[in-house]
Parts: structure tokens; sequence; C-alpha cells
């Protein structure tokens, strides 16, 4: 079986996707949470659907995502070849520049394929950078 490429691995961190567009926050001090059970992405190594729910949790400080605009990007993904991994800590870049939020939690449910089921989550603030 070939080994997995850089071409591959970094599938997808750079693609041009929708704004993802704000509104001004007027309280303090409160979680939100949406969640899109559509998520599609194509595996970037077998070009194959991924398929899954994408749950964002976080805490405005001067902005709030604009609803239409964020499904917009999150539609944007179905046709990017991008790991499961990748998809989840970009969505989680993308959310911090757009609204600078308090703390952030993106998790990522994705339906099995091969019999292995994965979630993966990225937070903010982050804890560590990655050595390259």
């Amino acid at each position: 079986m070939p080994r997995m490429t850089e071409k591959e691995a970094k599938a997808g961190l750079k693609e041009k996707l929708p704004a993802i567009e704000t509104f001004p926050n007027q309280f303090p001090d409160y979680e939100i949470k949406i969640e899109f059970p559509e998520f599609t992405s194509i595996c970037p190594k077998t070009n194959l659907p991924d398929f899954g729910t994408i749950i964002i949790r976080y805490v405005p400080k001067a902005q709030c995502l604009e609803l239409k605009s964020l499904k917009m990007y999150l539609l944007a993904y179905r046709n990017m070849g991008i790991f499961y991994e990748n998809a989840v800590n970009r969505i989680m870049e993308d959310i911090v520049k757009a609204c600078r939020p308090v703390r952030a939690v993106v998790t990522g449910e994705f339906n099995p394929r091969g019999g292995l089921k994965s979630i993966v989550e990225a937070f903010y603030p982050r804890s560590r950078k990655i050595k390259k």
C-alpha cells in the first residue's frame, strides 16, 4: 500500500472558502452551540466521500457567527479533499479568525468507515503549537 504523501496530508488546508460573516454581540458570558449534521468532504487518499456532524461551541466576545454564511462555508467542504483532522482544525482556525471568541470547541463526529468511527476535537485557545 503506498505511503501517505505530504500533498495528501496538507490537502484542503489552503483552499479558498466562503467568508464567515459576523454580527455584533449584545451580551456577556454565554455559550452558543451550533450543529451541522450534514457535513461532507472527500478523503484525499481514496477520493471517497466522508459524512459527519460538525458541532461548534463558542463563547462570543465582540462578534457572533452569522449562520447563513457559516452554512455556506461548511457546504464548501462538500467537494474538497481534506482529512477529518484537518477539516476540524481548519474550521476552528477560520472561526477564530472570523469572530475571536473567548473560547471555542469544534467537534467532528464522522460516520463509521471501514468499521471505525472517528471523533475529532479542536480547542481554542490552543494549548501549544505543533513543531514542524
